[in-house]
């Protein structure tokens, strides 16, 4: 059932973000997607050195997850080449490239993106400065870039104390902080705990329009964690993290996977280093922990997913 006026803006990148939203759409279209752009690698990245443009890669997913056009569309758009010069980049990206080449600006780019493929609430860049991830590790090295974190994390095995944004506190998006007010319920996650949910939080304003709203606050929590990025980490971690760049006691609600996970399942992901994330927050009467069946797995590829159905229900009805 649609709650007509019920504003929900989530926050993130990557696939968990477009993966809820493909749910959430289902149930309203007063939506809004506030879209990480720290991303420098793939076709995104290349797009980013070659046209001095912010990358289009998270916001793309997110555009084709809530698009209300016709499937060969999506499909067209979420076309990646395999050949060629093009191989490897996304039309979609380079749909998106070409409307910031002609609007003069990311953002309108993105705007008129949404008119395009008709989409069922709306997606925004987080800011529309020109950032990059860095990351301070446990043995003293500073890292810029979002891939090369990734990279350093997965086989150099060190841990991360701490992200930041170069340069530093960017100025929000103005229709970000506009969204965040006028929220009746912000979503954090699901995503990469460092990669995608944190550098929403490090742009100047998002975090403290978080904290002086009146919402309701809900972090969504990733199944599995990441290898080198989030190694034994439990949910309290996950959580103590995200307080550190949020501030306290402004999550209301955790939603977490109770749901057993096939063994075999489980295996590929310990072969990555990759383990179910354990709960171990306990319930209070100012932190819920919805607890429910989320896990959707990819047979054929052993990959474990939110179920955006399932999701979706559970934060319609929070």
């Amino acid at each position: 059932m649609k709650k007509e006026g019920h504003q929900i803006v989530c926050l993130g990148g990557g696939t968990g973000l477009s993966t809820m939203l493909r749910g959430l759409k289902e149930h309203t279209e007063n939506l809004t997607a506030i879209v990480t752009v720290s991303d420098n690698g793939g076709g995104s990245g290349i797009l980013r050195r070659e046209m001095n443009m912010l990358p289009p890669g998270d916001i793309r997913n997110c555009l084709l997850a809530l698009a209300g056009t016709e499937p060969l569309m999506n499909q067209i758009f979420g076309h990646r080449f395999t050949e060629g010069s093009l191989e490897g980049q996304n039309l979609g990206n380079l749909f998106l490239a070409a409307l910031t080449n002609i609007l003069g600006s990311f953002e309108l780019a993105v705007e008129k993106a949404n008119e395009v493929l008709a989409v069922k609430g709306k997606v925004i860049p987080v800011t529309t400065a020109n950032v990059q991830l860095c990351a301070l590790f446990d043995d003293g090295a500073q890292i810029e870039g979002e891939t090369e974190i990734v990279e350093r994390c997965k086989v150099g095995r060190k841990s991360i104390q701490k992200v930041y944004l170069s340069p530093i506190l960017p100025e929000a998006y103005d229709k970000a902080i506009q969204a965040l007010k006028e929220a009746d319920t912000i979503v954090l996650g699901p995503g990469s705990l460092y990669t995608s949910i944190i550098p929403n939080l490090l742009v100047e304003g998002i975090a403290q329009t978080i904290r002086n709203s009146h919402a309701k606050v809900v972090y969504v929590s990733n199944i599995m964690t990441q290898p080198g990025e989030t190694d034994h980490y439990t949910l309290k971690r996950h959580l103590d993290v995200i307080e550190e760049y949020l501030g306290k006691d402004v999550i209301d609600y955790i939603i977490v996977n109770d749901q057993e996970i096939d063994v075999e399942i489980l295996y590929l992901y310990e072969k990555d280093s990759a383990t179910q994330v354990i709960v171990d927050v306990v319930q209070d009467e100012r932190l819920k922990v919805v607890r429910t069946s989320l896990a959707k797995i990819n047979t054929e590829h052993g990959y474990i997913r939110h179920d955006p159905e399932q999701l979706a229900e559970v934060i319609i009805n929070l």
